[in-house]
């Protein structure tokens, strides 16, 4: 016969020298409704909570070999156990050294002789303070699940523009990001594509991208130029923003019938270009969208032919790896990439070179990066 499982208030993991405080403990805390495991030395007390993960660790100060304190701050130190709770149940009760167990960033510090009915409250009442957390935490997690997923609906997505010929990698920092792009496409071949940066990459960030997508559209239009896009959109975000809110922006405007591109840049990151065989770097001055209402943006234009490719990207694909955008460590880089996945796939191309440029680490700042093929 299979027992159902019974839900318990709680694990815990008790560490300490002395049998005879375990069993206590054990019986105390057991005949509460918690499980309880033992260690009886720090060592050991750090191993089972990095494979166990209990939902509080009680742990003693005076072991023989490593004490409570060194073994509070190992748990602390490591991300896989951080999280957990520690109380000290110790006989040392100078506030010297409960100061000390507290600034290592236990919750409690309780005293031997204890009494019993005041450990279960304690572990009782913190324990529950992390149900509560916890629960907090998976609520926020859900809406900045539905922000996130309201912010990639905005981006146009490849398959639903073929004849823009784009692919585009993405990394937010957090569940939404402060970077944002958009496409458009006109009758006769004309291609507008546009990328931002807003400042910071927090929530607040990712709330103005929200506004992007309507500005940009209101703006582009079939025969205008990208700086006209630019200044326009400049107004409006002057009007409607706070000082210490702005972007910057490149706009990319292709003509594919006419063979030519049309380049303006709002204090954004140079675009990488493979173009008649070569890399270079399209750099092109221009103020940052949102603080200065009178700008005029100028226009870098050129040639291009079928098989030539082009890259829009933010500053968080060097910072990454702590470079800056406009360091000559990261243009060299950014080309030699660039030169490398001239003949690979755009959708490819675009994941190969966040890898070569950015690495497999957890980006520290929003990354994106949109190739263009003519």
């Amino acid at each position: 016969m299979v027992m159902p499982e019974v839900d318990i208030p709680g694990r815990i993991l008790v560490v300490d020298d002395e049998p005879l405080n375990i069993m206590v403990l054990k019986g105390v805390l057991g005949s509460a409704g918690y499980a309880i495991e033992s260690a009886s030395s720090g060592p050991e007390g750090l191993e089972k909570a990095r494979i166990q993960r209990p939902d509080m660790v009680l742990l003693d100060v005076m072991m023989p070999g490593e004490t409570g304190f060194e073994t509070c701050k190992k748990l602390k130190a490591d991300p896989d156990t951080a999280h957990i709770p520690v109380m000290f149940i110790t006989c040392l009760g100078e506030m010297s050294n409960k100061l000390a167990g507290l600034d290592l960033g236990a919750v409690d510090y309780i005293t031997k002789p204890f009494v019993a009915a005041e450990v279960v409250a304690r572990v009782r009442s913190h324990m529950n303070f992390q149900l509560r957390q916890g629960a907090i935490i998976d609520a926020q997690a859900s809406r900045l699940g539905q922000v996130r997923a309201a912010q990639m609906s905005l981006l146009t997505r490849p398959e639903s523009l073929p004849e823009a010929k784009f692919a585009v990698h993405f990394l937010p920092v957090l569940e939404a990001g402060g970077d944002f792009y958009d496409v458009l496409s006109f009758a006769g071949g004309q291609t507008a594509y546009f990328l931002a940066d807003v400042s910071g990459h927090d929530l607040g960030a990712s709330f103005i991208t929200s506004s992007l997508k309507a500005l940009f559209r209101q703006h582009a239009a079939q025969g205008k130029s990208p700086a006209d896009i630019l200044s326009g959109m400049n107004r409006i975000l002057c009007a409607v923003t706070t000082e210490e809110v702005y972007l910057t922006a490149a706009c990319l405007c292709l003509d594919r019938l006419q063979g030519t591109y049309q380049l303006a840049s709002g204090g954004h990151p140079p675009v990488a270009a493979h173009l008649n065989g070569q890399a270079r770097c399209l750099d092109i001055s221009g103020l940052p969208l949102g603080m200065f209402e009178s700008v005029e943006y100028s226009v870098l234009e050129g040639s291009m032919a079928e098989g030539d490719r082009f890259y829009m990207y933010t500053d968080g694909l060097a910072e990454n790896i702590g470079l800056y955008v406009t360091s000559e460590a990261f243009r060299t880089s950014l080309l030699d990439s660039c030169l490398h996945n001239a003949i690979i796939p755009l959708p490819a191309a675009v994941v190969n070179m966040v890898r070569d440029l950015s690495g497999d680490l957890r980006p520290s700042d929003d990354v994106v990066l949109l190739g263009v093929d003519v």
